[in-house]
């Protein structure tokens, strides 16, 4: 009688810790870096940068990466907003690329003109959130990095 006990108390046990495994909170993806900034469109306005963010997953699983919501500054000052439906898929603990899309208010670059031109460096923050799901559950993501950029206009 007492081994038939042990062994659905057993069995109970490692179905719970399983469960509980498997329904832990996804870690936010970790930013690695950025390449190809771009001038997509320019206009007196309004103009469009891309760039592509580098990140990793380090989650045990992947996800599809389904929306983003970011802001953009260049030394404190808010340069642009970009707001993207995706369909990335994004592999379980391994490297992904965002391709971002930022429309830039011209009046907020030019603001930004002066003092980049008197800087060797400048300081871009990226900052708000990701939507990634799996199956029919979505997360969202705090996004929030921080980078230099060294100017060399001559």
């Amino acid at each position: 009688m007492s081994q038939l006990f042990k062994k659905p108390t057993l069995l109970l046990f490692l179905v719970i810790g399983l469960l509980y495994a498997s329904c832990r909170s996804p870690k936010s993806p970790e930013f690695i870096s950025y390449d190809g900034l771009k001038i997509e469109k320019a206009g007196f306005k309004s103009s469009t940068i891309k760039a592509n963010l580098h990140f990793h997953n380090p989650n045990n699983w992947g996800l599809l990466l389904e929306k983003t919501d970011l802001d953009v500054y260049v030394n404190e000052t808010f340069l642009g907003h970009s707001s993207q439906n995706l369909g990335l898929k994004i592999s379980k603990k391994g490297p992904f690329t965002l391709p971002l899309a930022v429309e830039i208010d011209m009046k907020n670059l030019l603001k930004n003109t002066v003092s980049s031109l008197l800087n060797k460096r400048v300081t871009i923050r990226v900052k708000g959130k990701i939507t990634a799901g799996k199956g029919n559950i979505s997360f969202t993501f705090p996004v929030d990095f921080t980078t230099e950029q060294e100017l060399s206009l001559f």
